[in-house]
């Protein structure tokens, strides 16, 4: 029988391979060479680093990870050896957008604007930043898009220079983790970068950890030449710089893709990529074990201020400061401890849904307000 070896958070992992093989899971931050060695197929999220050094001497012939991220994957060594790769484009978008708008209507309430007077620069419009563009146009806002490959792969005018984004208001960063060639990312957002900004500037990284220079970003803010930051996401993850996570406005622990709607999505392409791959038909559909929405219906004030609207619905359904708050609780642990800590939170991570579970009504009717709401993802009803 074929041995399958996956990573424990991977959700309905069990259920969905049971038909191609025996299913074990383990932590994906601790798997090792041995525990891969006598294993066909490797399911793993972004955690693990899959490499020779895991690899090496292995029976694995089908790695996938239910991530949206490849950069924990030495694609080279995979090809050299023959291994087949899947990952899951697209699998948890609408959960990262979703994070970011909670965190623009945070940044707004906090920082008094109006989204209407506010330029949003997204750097990256793959999968998440075209449909963060939609929700931050719902909102109101001007939006400038900066994605040097997809510039020169379809020529359109509407991706701009990165230099045209300096003058925003807030900068959205929704790309890959890259250390070489023209479009490298490592460190995209050093001090000189975030010099080169807007005075009072906001930023927000949900991408990876290291496209932002930790310690610039610090001085930046020290400064107050960064107004406010929002991280998800770390450089040297599970370890945390605690000085920054104390400066920056909201901080969390690499949640943002965690709507249980996206890690399920994750599961059903990885799923189906190794049914592609071992020549089977696949026939597992996740749609009757999903849970209901936690809250199915909603009503809210269509006279309102819109963000006062926007906070009375997102808060029920993601309340972005209750995952900083839990995280702010990594500052008082000793240094030895956080990593754990900051492990334990995604582990342990409360299962959140996506906007479309939620059905809004408006009362008294409001055009206007009912189009925000559906441009941010939720369901109407009229």
């Amino acid at each position: 029988m074929r041995q399958i070896l996956a990573d424990e958070n991977i959700p309905y992992v069990r259920e969905a391979f049971a038909e191609l093989g025996e299913v074990r899971t383990m932590p994906g931050r601790d798997m090792s060479a041995a525990d891969v060695r006598h294993t066909d197929l490797l399911l793993v999220r972004s955690i693990t680093k899959v490499n020779r050094d895991l690899l090496e001497g292995s029976g694995i012939r089908f790695v996938a990870t239910a991530t949206i991220g490849e950069d924990h994957i030495d694609k080279d060594y995979l090809n050299e050896k023959g291994i087949a790769f899947s990952s899951a484009p697209g699998c948890n978008a609408n959960s990262v957008a979703q994070y970011i708008t909670c965190a623009l209507n945070e940044l707004a309430k906090a920082n008094r604007f109006a989204f209407k007077d506010m330029r949003l620069g997204i750097v990256g419009v793959g999968n998440v930043g075209s449909r963060v563009y939609r929700c931050a146009k719902a909102l109101g806002m001007t939006c400038l898009l900066n994605d040097p490959p997809l510039a020169r792969k379809t020529g359109d005018p509407k991706y701009r220079p990165i230099e045209e984004l300096y003058d925003c208001n807030i900068l959205t960063l929704h790309v890959p983790l890259t250390k070489e060639g023209p479009d490298a990312t490592a460190h995209l957002v050093d001090y000189g970068f975030l010099q080169r900004l807007k005075p009072g500037v906001m930023l927000i990284n949900t991408s990876r950890g290291p496209v932002v220079d930790g310690k610039a970003l610090q001085r930046a803010l020290d400064e107050g030449h960064v107004r406010a930051a929002v991280l998800d996401v770390w450089e040297g993850e599970p370890s945390v710089d605690v000085e920054l996570l104390k400066r920056v406005f909201i901080g969390t622990p690499h949640i943002a893709g965690y709507s249980f709607d996206g890690k399920v999505n994750g599961t059903r392409q990885i799923y189906e990529a190794a049914c592609a791959f071992l020549g089977v038909p696949a026939t597992w559909d996740p749609a009757p074990l999903l849970p209901s929405s936690p809250c199915p219906h909603m009503t809210v004030d269509g006279n309102a201020a819109i963000m006062d609207i926007l906070h009375q619905a997102l808060v029920p359904i993601y309340d972005i400061l209750g995952d900083d708050a839990a995280m702010r609780r990594l500052i008082d642990l000793p240094e030895a401890e956080q990593g754990a800590f900051f492990d334990r939170l995604r582990k342990e991570y409360p299962r959140r849904r996506e906007f479309h579970n939620t059905r809004i009504k408006v009362l008294p009717e409001n055009r206007a307000v009912e189009n925000v709401l559906e441009g941010v993802g939720f369901s109407l009803d009229l």
